[in-house]
């Protein structure tokens, strides 16, 4: 019975968390009336042969299913079986920087113990079952024929329980559709290869390129997870919508006013590195194939414009890189600071390295306050405050008080622990909605403090929090601004119509994510000139 109830189940096991359902394992499913079928029709040893086979591919297939509804749950969609095998050692990474490497080296070890004992369990419960139907194999032919009668009626009857058919196909479902994928992985890789080697404004001369914003310091930043739920949600947008509501009228004092709109991200959960790519690539990025191909092109990114007019000089500022970082090239970057290259001595918050307001201390002390510079700066600062598992989050503190960082010890030792917020959906939907308001007001202060006449700020979010946080069926919107003092900068996108402030009307204009370099260059003077590869 136990090595019934395993094969069964392998056969129903939905991919979803939300299948997880008593009425998806009360169905008759056609695998196993056609591998009795073919198990009852097999000498001795190839039927044991078959049928251990048979076990091991179940077993592929329920690790499958887990995978599906890991990546569903974190990341919006299924699992690829081409690309996301990497993506692995990135949780890894993300649960060692989380909640400690031991934890993240147990549980990788016990995953791998688990994968081998499934398997090895599946085999031998799949034989057990194809021994037990020789045993009388003229009952077990008749149940098998019978079996597969009921199932044809069912099906032609279109016969449910609780609303889900009893005829089930969905293990060979799942596999013709794990299918279907990887050969549409293989023409996409193609076909985005041929895609990324035209470029609307890639043989445009350096002096048609942004001409209307010589001069200017240019700051592009990127917040984690800053997505529409953060600003929509009913646990989250009280307290974000009023923080964005402050550091307006905060920032007009200034002199500083802005716009935004949103972006549809072609990424969600998680991977911001596809966010950020097809925002300045102007290439919609959103797999792990096309991020490599477009980070070997020659393709012109919204940030390498600027170093190609020769009138900026160009910068990263990058807390979240803990390793070498190639894509600097991509992006254009004269000088990029990691993790380790800002002088940071205070603690981790779970993933992210510093809090965002150091880092922007950072920035401030080691370029963009820099005196001597001949050339205005183009920067791109990614910041991570607000990157799961929005525990513990850093506060604010005094602007001089800054120092090494080592003021943070205090606030990180009095913060919520990880593990206290991560299984918790409301915990996690209170503790990310404040996080989303320290890196607004991190970032809005920094520009308060620092900002100049020609100071042109650009921030977005890089996609939606997980689904724990932004709900089922969530948008992949993320809010978009421009903050500038000088007018004539908010002049020029004035036919965007986007909301005045730095929250989105609820029906602003809403655009692809990929579309938006485009029409920045645009707005900004740059002249198309395209190069086809």
């Amino acid at each position: 019975m136990l090595s019934l109830v395993l094969v069964l189940g392998a056969l129903l096991l939905p991919n979803r968390l939300s299948g997880l359902e008593v009425n998806r394992f009360t169905r008759l499913p056609v695998e196993a009336i056609l591998g009795a079928s073919l198990l009852l029709a097999l000498p001795r040893r190839p039927r044991i042969v078959a049928a251990a086979l048979g076990g091991m591919l179940l077993g592929a297939l329920t690790v499958i299913d887990l995978l599906d509804m890991g990546f569903v749950e974190y990341l919006g969609r299924d699992f690829n079986l081409v690309l996301d095998w990497g993506l692995l050692d990135d949780a890894q990474s993300f649960v060692a920087d989380s909640f400690g490497r031991a934890t993240a080296v147990g549980a990788a070890i016990g995953l791998v113990v688990l994968i081998v004992v499934l398997f090895a369990v599946m085999a031998l419960a799949t034989v057990r079952v194809s021994n037990l139907l020789v045993l009388d194999s003229r009952k077990a032919s008749h149940v098998t024929l019978l079996a597969a009668t009921v199932w044809v009626t069912c099906s032609v009857v279109g016969l449910q329980n609780a609303g889900v058919p009893v005829a089930s196909y969905r293990a060979g479902d799942a596999l013709l559709n794990k299918g279907r994928q990887v050969r549409q992985t293989l023409a996409d890789e193609a076909a985005f290869g041929k895609e990324a080697r035209y470029d609307t404004f890639g043989a445009t001369p350096p002096a048609q390129l942004v001409p209307d914003l010589r001069g200017k310091d240019m700051i592009f930043t990127f917040i984690e997870s800053y997505g529409r739920s953060a600003v929509e949600d009913p646990i989250m947008a009280p307290g974000v919508d009023a923080t964005l509501a402050a550091r307006t009228q905060a920032l007009a004092k200034a002199g500083f006013h802005a716009r935004s709109g949103w972006l549809t991200s072609a990424t969600y959960g998680g991977s911001s590195w596809l966010g950020h790519s097809t925002t300045l690539s102007g290439l919609w990025v959103d797999n792990q194939q096309r991020y490599s191909t477009v980070m070997a092109s020659d393709h012109l990114s919204l940030t390498k414009a600027f170093r190609k007019t020769g009138a900026w000089d160009t910068v990263g500022v990058m807390p979240g890189v803990q390793k070498a970082w190639p894509e600097s090239g991509f992006y254009g970057l004269d000088k990029v600071y990691n993790a380790f290259q800002m002088g940071y001595q205070g603690p981790k918050f779970s993933w992210s390295t510093m809090p965002d307001q150091y880092a922007l201390e950072a920035f401030q002390r080691l370029e963009h306050g820099r005196t001597g510079r001949d050339k205005p700066l183009m920067s791109e600062i990614i910041l991570t405050s607000s990157h799961q598992p929005w525990a513990p989050i850093p506060k604010m503190v005094g602007w001089d008080d800054l120092g090494d960082g080592s003021v943070f010890k205090g606030v990180e030792a009095a913060g919520r622990k990880a593990s206290d917020v991560v299984a918790d959906g409301t915990a996690s939907k209170e503790e990310y909605g404040k996080s989303i308001a320290y890196s607004v007001t991190a970032l809005t202060e920094w520009l308060e403090r620092y900002g100049t006449d020609d100071t042109v700020l650009v921030f977005l979010g890089d996609h939606q929090p997980i689904a724990r946080v932004s709900g089922d069926n969530a948008s992949r919107d993320v809010p978009v601004s421009i903050v500038a003092k000088d007018p004539k900068v908010l002049d020029r996108i004035s036919s965007w119509k986007w909301t005045d402030g730095l929250k989105p009307a609820h029906d602003a204009p809403v655009w692809k994510m990929s579309s938006f370099r485009d029409r920045f260059l645009t707005a900004y003077g740059s002249t198309p000139h395209p190069s086809k590869g």
